[in-house]
């Protein structure tokens, strides 16, 4: 699922994925939506830094995330907290998660529900 161009989804879509695929995609969705900014009351999908998320037919994961700013103070510990949580997820195999910063964050990125809780709308 890539997701650069627009705000969040709750659905992952992808090419010739299998019904087991897509179920296992929304329980990954699901993890991440645990992993929290610490600053941040809003969970980091919610907050538009999962830009993509790939599930192999091996059902090995990959994952582009970015942060809120490139000098966030978690910047070398979130992304091994976005690993933790989807490794978590049963029937899922090895979980990789690149960091990147194109393109940048910016509040566009967050969902509604995200705004909302911020008192962004």
């Amino acid at each position: 699922m890539d997701m650069s161009d627009n705000t969040q989804t709750e659905s992952i879509e992808a090419v010739d994925s299998s019904p087991e695929i897509d179920a296992l995609a929304d329980e990954i969705i699901d993890a991440i939506k645990t992993v929290y900014d610490p600053e941040i009351p809003v969970n980091i999908f919610d907050l538009g830094l999962i830009y993509r998320v790939d599930v192999s037919d091996d059902k090995d994961v990959t994952i582009d995330m970015t942060l809120t700013a490139p000098g966030c103070p978690v910047a070398g510990e979130m992304p091994g907290w976005v690993q933790a949580a989807v490794a978590d997820v049963d029937g899922v195999g090895d979980v990789r998660v690149n960091m990147v910063f194109d393109p940048p964050w910016d509040p566009s990125r967050m969902s509604e529900e995200a705004k909302l809780e911020l008192n962004m709308l």
